[in-house]
């Protein structure tokens, strides 16, 4: 298939791109070409601005493309844009958007595709859902052939996950530093790390499926591990003790406004994902890599060379003030014990 993807150098994209090659597919990116990350040798690339939508419906006309993928799509504006360049001009089109979307809090820890959709913690999320709706409403009046997609936390060997900190080397730093990493709430909620090439097999899976149109699926690893066990397995990769300490979400928020949408809109609460419906249609897809795996491949990535160990020293800083807070309220509450 003749396969166009907006976007494709990014941390879940390009683990599709080059699964897409692999099987043989004729692979073109479309993005502006600012990306540390090269795109692989093999697929033909198109530098221009999604924006643009002139160059976007040029694209749309003289690509005839099979199928078109996504990946930096997050306002309706952006849907808009797709709608009138790919209308009439693809057989298949895929929409990421995010496990952001479902409802929080949680009725239930278990999730599935009927789960309702409504976050009222983080615009991000509020705008996938409404892509979402856009999405669908051009399906069902114009039969507009999309599918939609929601990735939750998926990382690849450049990412190092984290719910406090980033996804860069910062929290491995501070563990080699010997210094505490913070874990919101008691730790012990549960969660869901998928490795990029793991999601990539469900999602190259979908292209040109004609029971996939229309149709909304996430695709994630079956393993679940509290938070404390994540930053746990870390450490232990790194050859690391690792000394976290427990704040509540709220509290983290209030500290570092910004992380708010991350938590109170994501990382709160226990999310287990049901991914029977991504199995029904690609019977093929099974997710591989344990998160200890992906740490291994992720933690070797950043200690190949020394420049990729970068400090984000705003997150430092943020986790030195949240440490100390800790510190506080254990005096206080030791002072009235």
């Amino acid at each position: 298939m003749k396969v166009l993807f907006l976007g494709g150098t990014g941390n879940i994209s390009s683990a599709c791109v080059k699964l897409a090659l692999d099987k043989g597919h004729d692979v073109t990116i479309f993005n502006r070409g600012t990306s540390e990350l090269k795109p692989d040798a093999r697929c033909k690339q198109i530098t221009g601005d999604r924006n643009d939508r002139v160059a976007l419906e040029k694209l749309a006309r003289n690509g005839k493309f099979d199928v078109v993928a996504d990946f930096i799509a997050f306002t309706p504006d952006d849907v808009e844009a797709d709608l009138a360049a790919f209308s009439g001009q693809v057989g298949h089109f895929l929409f990421i958007s995010s496990a952001t979307v479902y409802q929080k809090p949680p009725a239930n820890y278990l999730i599935s595709e009927t789960t309702p959709l409504g976050n009222p913690f983080w615009e991000y999320a509020r705008l996938k859902i409404q892509c979402e709706e856009r999405f669908r409403q051009a399906y069902k009046k114009d039969r507009f052939p999309v599918t939609i997609v929601r990735p939750s936390y998926t990382f690849g060997p450049r990412w190092i996950p984290a719910a406090v900190g980033g996804h860069g080397y910062t929290n491995v730093y501070r563990l080699r530093q010997g210094k505490p990493i913070v874990s919101h709430g008691d730790g012990q909620s549960l969660w869901v790390m998928t490795f990029n090439t793991d999601f990539a097999q469900g999602f190259v899976g979908l292209f040109g499926q004609l029971r996939a149109i229309g149709e909304a699926f996430h695709i994630t690893s079956d393993e679940v591990l509290t938070w404390d066990q994540i930053y746990q397995t870390i450490a232990e990769v790194a050859g690391e003790e690792p000394r976290i300490v427990h704040l509540p979400s709220e509290v983290i928020a209030a500290v570092h406004p910004p992380y708010a949408g991350t938590l109170l809109g994501d990382k709160a609460y226990s999310t287990v994902f049901d991914n029977s419906k991504i199995k029904r249609v690609v019977p093929e897809f099974k997710a591989k890599v344990s998160f200890r795996d992906g740490i291994v491949q992720s933690l070797a990535w950043y200690e190949a060379d020394s420049k990729r160990q970068k400090i984000d020293e705003t997150a430092n800083k943020v986790l030195d003030r949240l440490v100390a807070l800790h510190q506080e309220m254990m005096s206080k509450a030791q002072i009235n014990n």
